[in-house]
């Protein structure tokens, strides 16, 4: 029998008016996230992702939140009809959205990590010190040998498929990677805008500050399997989620690793829950023969549903 996974979308992914929709058409189901919401930020997160500032809606401190307080409506509503996937995967930051659909945390412990997580993470550099690149086009065990002949710090930070490896460290050390990269063959390499070296060893103070969040967070066994990102296995005991996600911070996302992990156990169609459709064409190359839905508008529900009909 075939299995479903359902996927969340991390930073990246975010977009102007994300989840406006679910608030606006689901009140009363999705009244006490709203509430929660109201409670950790006043009014100021929802007017930044219903707002008319992209900027605004840029800041790491505005974007992790938004993005999964989306996904937490989606799957919210997914689960208010009865359905449950049989594995749950998140990219980086959404790897709390997978966490929130397993029933690890509740949503307000899982925005109150969020929001703890998106400020460690904003003041982990100083700004301009550290960056990322998106390299296309060279196979993935050969961004990272280049990476390790370069002085300095740059590491790969996420595995997203063969063709897309995402780097991450100091910004002199990443700039000399990407040159080192595209003379070694690569189709593209883009310096991306983000306001640290994310997934890199760089991130280790952030790392170990945000153990003591995790530490007074009540986490609870995964309902469904989460397969994580740092390791690309099922993560299920509270003390394999804490790990995970303090090392998730200074270690590299195993998506890759993650969808054909789950492609190996049966999965044969992924429903991306959240904002945009970016987890939807990466996983489209490593799992070509999969049936890759997404869940980001209400519109998109009668797809949903006839799938879980289906199976």
């Amino acid at each position: 029998m075939s299995k479903i996974a359902f996927v969340f979308p991390g930073q990246g992914s975010q977009a102007l008016g994300m989840g406006k929709d679910w608030f606006d058409q689901f009140p009363t189901e999705l009244s006490v996230l709203k509430a929660a919401v109201l409670s950790a930020f006043g009014d100021s997160l929802f007017n930044v992702m219903w707002g008319e500032s992209e900027p605004d809606l840029g800041v790491t401190t505005n974007t992790q939140p938004a993005l999964f307080v989306t996904s937490a409506a989606i799957i919210t509503i997914l689960q208010s009809k009865g359905y449950a996937p049989d594995f749950v995967a998140g990219h980086s930051l959404g790897e709390y959205s997978a966490l929130f659909a397993a029933e690890a945390f509740d949503f307000t412990s899982g925005l109150d990590l969020v929001k703890h997580r998106s400020q460690l993470m904003e003041k982990a550099m100083p700004a301009g010190t550290g960056t990322m690149a998106a390299i296309m086009g060279l196979a993935p065990e050969q961004i990272k040998s280049l990476c390790e002949a370069t002085p300095g710090i740059v590491e790969v930070a996420n595995y997203n498929n063969d063709n897309q490896t995402i780097i991450s460290g100091e910004k002199a050390a990443v700039l000399a990677a990407m040159v080192a990269i595209k003379a070694a063959g690569a189709k593209r390499a883009i310096e991306l805008n983000v306001s640290g070296p994310f997934h890199s060893s760089l991130m280790k103070p952030a790392a170990q500050a945000f153990r003591q969040v995790l530490d007074d967070t009540v986490i609870s066994n995964a309902k469904i399997p989460v397969i994580a990102n740092c390791t690309a296995k099922p993560e299920i005991s509270p003390n394999e989620i804490r790990d995970n996600l303090v090392s998730q911070l200074s270690h590299s996302v195993y998506w890759l690793q993650s969808i054909q992990y789950m492609v190996a156990q049966g999965v044969t169609c992924f429903v991306e829950c959240g904002s945009g459709k970016v987890l939807s064409g990466i996983i489209k190359r490593i799992a070509p023969e999969a049936t890759i839905l997404s869940c980001e508008k209400v519109s998109d529900l009668s797809a949903v549903d006839a799938l879980m009909v289906r199976s």
